[in-house]
């Protein structure tokens, strides 16, 4: 069976190497500290700090063994390189709300980089799959929670 890749940006690869290295580097220690620091105090079984301390351990290991496997099926794609006309991960794509007129611009990256106000819009978004394919001029309609939405594409970038 094939691994299936996750396509992100190289800073989005980057934000997720820098959270596994703090996690591994500085979290994981410093919660191992703790637990060994509530063990002092005695008896584990009404212990707060411990049951505590080892909830956190638990997520820290959930998110590492996460980062590790993101990472390793991480796909990075150099927007700087992508060219042409049609939007595809990584364009940079202004739209103008049919309704509105109001102007808009992101870009499409993976889901875990995604960030909305930052005008980061995950491929797996359900703008982002109306978008691939279409190009400059074209328009697309999108069911969001808020509504059916129709946009015009204004521009296509990549950089």
């Amino acid at each position: 069976m094939a691994v299936e890749k996750i396509p992100m940006t190289q800073r989005g690869y980057e934000r997720l190497v820098e959270e596994l290295k703090r996690l591994k580097q500085e979290e994981r220690p410093a919660v191992i500290r703790a637990i060994e620091e509530a063990r002092a105090y005695g008896d584990i079984s009404e212990n707060a700090e411990y049951h505590a301390a080892k909830e956190r351990q638990s997520f820290i290991e959930t998110r590492v063994a996460e980062l590790e496997d993101r990472t390793r099926r991480a796909e990075v794609i150099d927007v700087a390189r992508l060219t042409g006309n049609q939007i595809k991960f990584g364009a940079t794509v202004t739209l103008a709300d049919e309704d509105t007129d109001e102007k808009t611009t992101y870009q499409i990256v993976g889901a875990d980089e995604s960030d909305i106000r930052a005008g980061l819009l995950s491929i797996q978004s359900p703008l982002a799959r109306a978008l691939i394919g279409k190009a400059k001029g074209e328009s697309v309609e999108v069911v969001t929670p808020g509504g059916a939405r129709a946009y015009e594409i204004l521009s296509v970038a990549f950089r």
